[in-house]
């Protein structure tokens, strides 16, 4: 029997970035709560809540502490698994569907109010 097949991408759910510039002074990222990956410098752009990434495509444009904190729900999820717990009545409450989209919600390791959250969405593909 061959296992399901299943797309996976990954959505920043929360999190705060910025644009630095030359002629502004720097922020103290921790203090205002920025986390330094989503910060874009001059001309580039800072990721946002909303953008999405293809796994595993996009894995080199993530924070590599971020894409750490992903792999055990990546790994399951790509496996046709899920964790049961639902976090009902929050924003973080999941979809689980096998056979449709199941979303967990991972935080990244970052304890401060820097970190960020982000949304991986398992899309199952057609049989």
């Amino acid at each position: 029997m061959a296992l399901r097949a299943y797309e996976i991408e990954l959505e920043i759910y929360e999190g705060k970035g910025v644009v630095l510039r030359d002629e502004a002074p720097r922020p103290d990222l921790a203090k205002e709560g920025i986390c330094a990956w989503m910060c874009g410098v001059g001309d580039k752009q800072a990721y946002q809540v909303g953008q999405r990434f293809r796994y595993p495509e996009d894995l080199g444009k993530l924070c590599p502490w971020l894409v750490d904190s992903l792999t055990g729900v990546i790994r399951a999820l790509e496996h046709g698994g899920s964790l049961p717990w639902r976090y009902a009545g929050t924003p973080y409450e999941k979809e689980i569907d096998p056979d449709g989209v199941t979303t967990e919600y991972v935080r990244c390791l970052d304890p401060t109010a820097s970190g960020i959250v982000v949304k991986v969405l398992r899309r199952a593909l057609p049989a």
